[in-house]
């Protein structure tokens, strides 16, 4: 990819959000001058005051779902939605930490939000060092296989299952960020709980995703030497879980869920469990892909019969007899 349209993606990637953040901002300052006037809202800006949940909905379908789309017919990619997850979720919370009734602890919402933004550093941070600090790379493999499969209709299917599916998870597992500025209750023990399962999630998904960027560098120098490449990933955190990256990021969200549930809308768990449902799903495929490789179809057999899918545990005897013999 050329410098320019490295520079083209980017550039367009930063302002694409920008519809949203100047309604958001005007709406705001509409408010404000409202009440200090003593004017009576007009029955469109009474409802955004009293809905911010349809409204954020409102927001993400426009400037998502249709703007986005309409971005990856003309580039003939869907890679911005991959990079904007790392984004959306700081949106929403600043969002909600904004909106004209929100009501909070103010600690708690500084911790969430500071949480948030080292989440969302790690995660882009991992983007980026994967598609070789490069924009617009390349789109999710998913993406691409549902495109061969699905063929002259994809056009169409894609705005379901890229951008609107998005909007139900995105907005799901982001409802504790809602219920951390909706609920004025003090701090207590639960919330640093809450907070040292998040900052666990974050580490762990650090150092699987290191470990894992480190491992295919190394495979692509010895495909260029013409070497023979490592089958499988089985070392480090690796070593105790086929997929830690995805526990690491699990660990995030359902920490968060603790803090909802914490201030009494456990209700709130709806949206980190669908997110892992889908995690389960994609799970499934990943290893779906792995066996199909031949140079590493034998290795992944076994390793799917030693190591925990998930959740890290130690490795079964049976990894112990094969390294013996």
């Amino acid at each position: 990819m050329g410098t320019a349209s490295n520079l083209k993606r980017a550039a367009v990637s930063l302002l694409v959000p920008l519809p949203s953040i100047l309604f958001y901002l005007y709406f705001i300052n509409h408010y404000k001058t409202s009440t200090v006037d003593g004017t009576t809202l007009s029955p469109f800006w009474s409802w955004c005051v009293d809905h911010p949940l349809l409204l954020v909905n409102a927001l993400f379908f426009f400037n998502v779902n249709v703007l986005f789309w309409i971005i990856s017919q003309i580039q003939k990619s869907h890679w911005m939605i991959d990079l904007y997850w790392t984004v959306i979720p700081m949106m929403f919370v600043y969002y909600y930490a904004t909106y004209p009734l929100a009501r909070y602890n103010l600690w708690r919402s500084r911790i969430v939000i500071a949480s948030a933004w080292v989440w969302s550093l790690r995660l882009t941070h991992n983007y980026f060092r994967r598609e070789k600090w490069q924009w617009g790379v390349r789109e999710d493999w998913r993406f691409t296989d549902m495109r061969g499969q699905y063929g002259k209709h994809w056009w169409w299917i894609s705005f379901f299952s890229v951008y609107a599916s998005q909007q139900m998870f995105l907005v799901g597992i982001c409802l504790p960020f809602y219920i951390v500025h909706s609920v004025d209750k003090p701090l207590d023990v639960w919330d640093f709980v809450a907070v040292a399962v998040c900052l666990c999630g974050i580490v762990i998904a650090y150092f699987a995703d290191t470990q894992l960027h480190e491992f295919v560098t190394r495979n692509e120098k010895l495909k260029e030497l013409g070497k023979p490449m490592v089958p499988n990933l089985d070392r480090g955190l690796w070593g105790y879980s086929r997929h830690p990256n995805y526990f690491g990021e699990q660990l995030w969200w359902w920490g968060l869920v603790i803090i909802a549930w914490n201030l009494g809308h456990g209700w709130a768990f709806a949206g980190a469990f669908v997110n892992s449902m889908c995690l389960a799903y994609v799970t499934v495929l990943v290893e779906q892909r792995m066996l199909k490789q031949e140079y590493r179809a034998e290795a992944y057999r076994l390793y799917q019969k030693t190591t925990s899918v998930w959740i890290p545990w130690f490795r079964s005897s049976a990894f112990a007899r094969k390294k013996d013999t």
